[in-house]
């Protein structure tokens, strides 16, 4: 075992390593939404079930990544990158071959699983490589960078891969990164295993399996409706669960989360807002996806190039204003007002039709919805660790990202159910024409964006009431947090 301090040289290779890592993660958030209506298309399932290969992915990644973050500090954070690495190209080489969408859908499942096992222990690392603190703040500069650029090479891979090759490939990319980032693990130091506290199953049991059935009862609602019993039974199941979590997590000697973390209020705030505000982000670019290549007839290298509007607001207002406007103001300010400017956007959307153009139509609501999301984003991490204690700091900002997550899985759900709601509508009213599949896209795409369009509502609401006044302090010697 070798716990030797690495070089200055060596240590940057190894930060390389661990940020290809993290990249192949990020990537697949958004890269199968591009995939999708191809996916579709050749293996020929319905539109009901289309969503649960987002939801999928977001909830297993989100619901497990509290657990990933104890395991790697119970058997070791270098042992379950691996595993993680490993786990997640074998899931993406079994998507890569689905012929059929159960296939597929396992894969994405077991994408986010080891997804989770894999970005806790690649975060943590990065963190224990570099022990001086400034060179520790250039490395998470670049860690977090790789992070939010993720989501753009998502989209751009996506419609490439999708255009020029086939959809399988946007699984299939995953394998030479993985084989890159298991080459160069010799880089990755072994450490000594520092905390084997007892883990806290029954409340990683209570909460993945209160989260699963909370996001199948909304997704249920979709072809049940939501006064069926398959809807209205894992809805409360999934409640009763959570409430379960949360008496186990009272009382447990060593719980997964400590209740301190998300009782405050700037800290419940922001995680409230992350799943309200994801949840709405996910959604729309779902429904966008299909908006514009069954809509607007888009190819998938046209549909991903689209959406680089959104993301290149989120890293407008999240990095070159954000910080000058948290000098100045809370995150009870900041975040009500990206959320307000992103509803707006959405509200500029829902004015899309089979003959909007890019530039006059969509484009003015999609920078306008990316500038707002980015001010949500650039201070939402910073609210979720509020105050916290140094030991409750890693947990905060791993909660942070599972609700981002789990709201992005949820949201995703609902909004679906809406949507397949207001398509039926239209298509049993609508006489029969040569547009009628195109037009019924767009009915689902407008109620998409009103459902969306809600969620920021809340979320503005939630910030105005919950979020204390003024500046967040923060400690200057507590640990830098990845966005």
């Amino acid at each position: 075992m070798t716990t030797d301090t690495p070089s200055p040289r060596s240590r940057w290779w190894a930060l390389g390593i661990l940020t290809l890592s993290q990249l192949m993660v990020v990537l697949d958030v958004t890269i199968v939404n591009i995939a999708l209506p191809s996916a579709q298309t050749e293996l020929g399932f319905a539109d009901e079930g289309r969503h649960w290969l987002v939801t999928g992915y977001a909830l297993a990644f989100g619901s497990l990544l509290l657990i990933g973050g104890r395991l790697s500090d119970y058997f070791g954070r270098r042992r379950m990158l691996v595993i993680g690495l490993v786990g997640f190209a074998l899931a993406s080489a079994l998507g890569g071959f689905a012929d059929g969408l159960p296939a597929l859908l396992s894969a994405r499942v077991l994408q986010g699983a080891f997804g989770a096992l894999l970005a806790p222990a690649a975060l943590s690392l990065v963190s224990t490589t570099f022990e001086d603190r400034r060179s520790r703040l250039r490395a998470f500069a670049v860690f977090g960078a790789v992070s939010s650029a993720g989501g753009a090479v998502g989209l751009l891979l996506g419609g490439l891969l999708t255009e020029y090759l086939s959809w399988r490939w946007c699984m299939w990319v995953n394998l030479p990164i993985a084989a890159a980032a298991l080459a160069g693990m010799w880089l990755i130091r072994t450490q000594p295993v520092l905390d084997r506290t007892r883990l806290d199953l029954p409340g990683a049991a209570t909460s993945v399996l209160g989260m699963v059935a909370l996001v199948f009862g909304l997704a249920m609602a979709e072809h049940n409706g939501w006064g069926s019993i398959a809807t209205l039974g894992p809805l409360l199941a999934g409640v009763i669960l959570i409430a379960v979590f949360v008496l186990i997590e009272r009382r447990a000697a060593h719980p997964l989360l400590p209740l301190r973390v998300i009782l405050d209020r700037d800290r419940g705030a922001a995680n409230l807002v992350g799943l309200l505000v994801n949840g709405g982000l996910f959604a729309v670019f779902l429904f966008s996806t299909y908006y514009l290549t069954e809509g607007l007839g888009y190819s998938p290298l046209q549909t991903g190039l689209s959406f680089i509007p959104v993301v290149a607001g989120i890293i407008a207002t999240s990095t070159l204003a954000g910080s000058a406007v948290a000098a100045r103001f809370g995150p009870r300010s900041v975040i009500t007002t990206g959320s307000v400017i992103a509803a707006l956007g959405l509200v500029w959307q829902t004015t899309a039709g089979l003959d909007s153009a890019f530039v006059p139509d969509l484009l003015p609501g999609l920078t306008l919805y990316g500038l707002g999301l980015g001010l949500v984003f650039g201070r939402l991490q910073e609210a979720a660790t509020a105050r916290a204690e140094r030991r409750d700091v890693g947990v905060a900002s791993a909660m942070i990202n599972a609700s981002q997550e789990v709201g992005g899985a949820a949201g995703t759900a609902l909004v679906s159910s809406l949507a397949a709601a207001a398509a039926a509508a239209f298509v049993a009213t609508a006489p029969p024409s040569a547009t009628l599949s195109a037009s019924a896209t767009v009915e689902s795409y407008q109620a998409a964006l009103w459902a969306a369009f809600a969620l920021y509502v809340v979320a503005a609401t939630v910030s105005v009431l919950l979020f204390r006044r003024g500046v967040v302090e923060i400690d200057p010697t507590a640990e830098p947090i990845a966005h």
